[in-house]
């Protein structure tokens, strides 16, 4: 199998430019199915801490990058939406945030905010012992005790250390989300209206713009509940735009 990926055919939220070159790396295995961006590619392209696939290599088998708390050595590693990077010889710390069209863009955050991540949950099932199971859109999961509070597309925050859950958001009219798809991704507002279709159609969700927002209208997989903290400070501040930073990126190189 190619060790590239072709930059026409990658996925909308990947941060790179699609005509300058042919190529780019290819994302190994790992959460975010096809969506996931490899990490070289935020390191080098966007960031600019490594030149080469060698340097970001070299920075990983230093444990100097950290991923929702854990230390990586595989450039290919896929990042993907609400994962936490920590660059800790730099103590420099990012959320991966989805921006205007659905690329994803990096939001620099403190050391405090980087202890702990958000994930939807897609849905929840019973497990031998009584617990629930509840099966994160990055593809983790969580066993808790009690699962009765707990509803597919709820939001949890999750300790990187403990992999317990900090908080919990339910997704209901008067929550804070952002879209993360489609034509409004990027945008933020509150629910106004859960509009259930019958049959097998997708509901509708109906949104109240927020923080310079529009109103706007969605679908329900096009939705996540966020945390009040991400409208006081992270979508505030200015980010860094995975989009614009990659309209230079340079050429995939193996060495």
């Amino acid at each position: 199998m190619t060790k590239h990926q072709k930059r026409l055919s990658a996925p909308d939220s990947w941060p790179v430019e699609r005509k300058t070159e042919t190529f780019t790396v290819k994302a190994g295995s790992g959460p975010h199915g096809r969506e996931g961006v490899p990490l070289v590619v935020l390191m080098r392209d966007v960031l600019g801490y490594a030149d080469s696939k060698k340097e970001a290599r070299y920075a990983l088998n230093n444990d100097a990058v950290l991923v929702n708390g854990d230390a990586v050595s595989d450039e290919s590693r896929p990042i993907g939406m609400f994962d936490i990077l920590a660059f800790t010889q730099r103590e420099e710390y990012y959320r991966v945030f989805p921006d205007e069209g659905g690329r994803l863009a990096l939001t620099e955050i403190d050391a405090d905010a980087a202890g702990s991540k958000l994930g939807k949950i897609d849905d929840l099932q019973q497990v031998p012992g009584g617990d629930t199971q509840l099966n994160l859109h990055d593809g983790q999961n969580l066993l808790v005790e009690d699962g009765s509070q707990y509803s597919g597309g709820d939001s949890v925050v999750v300790d990187n250390e403990t992999s317990e859950v900090v908080a919990h958001f339910p997704y209901e009219e008067g929550e804070l989300v952002t879209a993360v798809r489609g034509q409004h991704a990027g945008e933020i507002g509150r629910i106004e209206e859960i509009q259930v279709t019958p049959g097998s159609g997708e509901n509708g969700v109906l949104v109240e713009g927020v923080a310079g927002s529009d109103d706007f209208e969605t679908v329900e997989p096009y939705v996540v509940v966020i945390d009040e903290n991400f409208v006081e400070g992270d979508l505030e501040a200015s980010g860094e735009d995975v989009a614009e930073d990659a309209d230079d990126a340079p050429e995939e190189d193996d060495e």
